[in-house]
């Protein structure tokens, strides 16, 4: 009985692996245009 929860453990870890994986992705994508021009204006300033 205890290796039958041991693999639902692991299936539960994955799950929240795999959801904290798309939150960053889907987080990325919405703010990747204002990270790119943030990061254009603080080189500018270097230039």
């Amino acid at each position: 009985m205890v290796s039958s929860r041991d693999g639902a453990t692991a299936i539960e870890y994955g799950l929240i692996a795999a959801m904290i994986s798309l939150a960053i992705i889907t987080s990325l994508e919405l703010l990747g245009p204002s990270l790119n021009q943030m990061f254009q204006l603080i080189l500018s300033g270097f230039a």
